[in-house]
């Protein structure tokens, strides 16, 4: 497991490890005895990984497993924006290993997913961290099904090899650490009254579903629309029979034409 030359000179570290519990546990704990951050944490397996709203993650060997600890990388109330970029070095990672035509077969789904031909193969978790003496930390975690892919999910689930034969662990981090080191690299010198609009841009190009029929789950209800982008925060919007509500928080299920008829 290496770094990207670009990462490293960039002050990037690696700490790579066999097994262990969750890695962005570790990342957190990490900032909180003083690491300066620019952390990567990585993982052949998980024994307590973790997804969106408590849920677990299943962490099979031949996966990536990859939390970046960043200290005071924005004001926290921004932190959120992270995971649209960190979603983009995703994305760009992913096809770097696959070949150009199967490049439009990944796209990104709201909030913090990568899907192949619609099927989910990775999340996205951020996590806030309270440092001693103030300040604020961020751990973004990612975990990638390369290699394998989990049974019984209660959504459709694909692996990065079945559209990159060639894709390992090792190389899938090596790239996701050059494209995230690059993508932070321009958030950093950007204009922050702005930079969220421009990352916006970005993944917009790259969603899938975007104005297509939707589902998402808030709390235990449903409401149903049309996707129709994201407001200048980052959050869904959602056209209704009712009007454009704006999402927070929720589970998107991108609706085929099929279903939403």
């Amino acid at each position: 497991m290496e770094l990207s030359p670009h990462a490293r000179a960039l002050g990037y570290r690696l700490d790579a490890r066999a097994v262990t519990g969750s890695t962005n546990d570790d990342a957190g704990a990490a900032l909180r005895a003083g690491d300066p951050g620019r952390l990567w944490i990585v993982a052949a397996r998980q024994e307590t990984g973790r997804g969106r709203l408590g849920r677990s993650w299943t962490s099979p060997e031949g996966n990536l497993y990859a939390t970046l600890a960043l200290r005071d990388p924005c004001p926290m109330r921004e932190a959120p924006q992270l995971g649209y970029l960190a979603g983009l070095a995703l994305l760009d990672a992913a096809r770097a290993l696959a070949p150009d035509a199967a490049a439009p077969r990944l796209k990104l789904k709201w909030p913090n997913d990568l899907l192949l031909d619609g099927a989910k193969i990775s999340g996205i978790l951020l996590d806030g961290v309270g440092l001693p003496g103030g300040g604020g930390g961020l751990v973004i975690g990612l975990g990638v099904n390369v290699a394998w892919a989990p049974e019984g999910a209660p959504y459709p689930v694909a692996r990065l090899t079945d559209v990159a034969p060639g894709a390992t662990r090792e190389r899938l981090f090596l790239a996701l650490s050059d494209a995230m080191a690059e993508r932070l690299a321009a958030f950093e010198a950007a204009d922050p009254k702005t930079r969220f609009a421009r990352l916006r841009e970005d993944w917009l190009r790259e969603a899938a579903g975007l104005d297509g029929g939707a589902r998402v789950r808030v709390g235990d209800g449903f409401k149903y629309g049309r996707v129709a982008g994201l407001d200048a925060q980052g959050r869904l919007l959602l056209e209704t029979e009712t009007g454009v509500e704006t999402i927070d928080a929720g589970d998107l299920t991108i609706l085929s034409r099929e279903t939403s008829e």
